[in-house]
């Protein structure tokens, strides 16, 4: 009679136990696809300004399409996209992301930072290398095509197209490289520097000029009222590769490296890059 309830209890035990066993099973899965915030994949605790928060920093104003009404806690733009990724690869909701502001030297300088990650267009060099960390590259600038308003290339659909047009370009540049490659040069107008091929478009004496498609956005919307972004070649081979900045030495940079990597290698950054660099502005591939 006494052995029964000890066996019962037996039973009870082995049954909490394989549950507890069951319930760690589960969320071991879980956290090998979603770490939680402030670690990463292994469970390390990630070194950040503020525990369980990311601090993200970038310029201000901020511009489209790399963000969208000047608030980059939206999650729209590419670069603001972008940092939501990131963050949640490293295991962060939107929530847990502290949006702050920069300038863009400040941000490069030396010196202690207030902030985890910066992300404003910056590009890789080894010159900034010395004093700031750089994750891997999220985005590689494409060369883009600035014409004219009421001229042949802005309607311009293809790259044939565009080589019935006058096209103006700067000399020593990845975009006379481009330029030269895709359209030849019998139309070609080559000038001192980017500053001259503008005024020159603003003269009349280009139909369409050619500069990386964040400079193409700058000429459009503060140098040229009159001018349109109507398409960008597809090969990016010697563009400007643009990361996250982080603090000299931070103990998050192979983190983020990481998160950038996995979100290249799944399509995520291509998904994005085609959604608000290509789509959203009405900024197409040319053939």
């Amino acid at each position: 009679m006494s052995l029964a309830p000890a066996l019962r209890r037996t039973a009870v035990i082995a049954t909490v136990v394989a549950s507890a066993l069951s319930l760690a099973a589960c969320s071991g899965a879980a956290s090998s696809s979603a770490p939680s915030a402030g670690a990463d994949a292994t469970g390390a605790a990630l070194q950040t300004v503020t525990a369980g928060k990311l601090t993200i920093a970038t310029g201000d104003p901020d511009y489209e399409p790399w963000f969208v009404d000047n608030d980059p806690a939206n999650g729209k733009g590419f670069e603001g996209a972008v940092a939501n990724a990131v963050a949640k690869e490293l295991g962060f909701s939107d929530k847990q992301i502290v949006w702050t502001r920069t300038g863009f030297d400040a941000a490069i300088a030396p010196g202690p930072k207030d902030w985890d990650l910066n992300i404003q267009q910056f590009s890789i060099s080894e010159d900034r290398k010395k004093a700031v960390d750089f994750s891997s590259s999220y985005y590689t600038t494409t060369q883009a095509v600035v014409a004219a308003k009421g001229t042949p290339a802005a309607t311009a659909k293809t790259v044939a197209d565009l080589k019935k047009a006058k096209v103006g370009v700067a000399t020593g540049t990845t975009s006379y490289t481009v330029a030269k490659a895709q359209l030849g040069t019998d139309n070609l107008s080559v000038f001192n520097s980017v500053d001259d091929v503008v005024q020159a478009l603003k003269g009349g004496q280009i139909d369409a000029m050619i500069t990386d498609l964040p400079g193409a956005f700058y000429v459009t919307g503060a140098q040229f009222d009159n001018g349109t972004v109507i398409g960008q070649f597809a090969d990016d081979k010697g563009g400007d590769q643009f990361a996250f900045v982080l603090p000299k030495n931070s103990a998050l940079t192979p983190a983020v490296t990481k998160a950038v990597d996995a979100l290249k290698k799944n399509g995520t950054l291509a998904e994005l890059q085609k959604k608000w660099l290509s789509e959203a502005v009405n900024v197409p591939v040319l053939k």
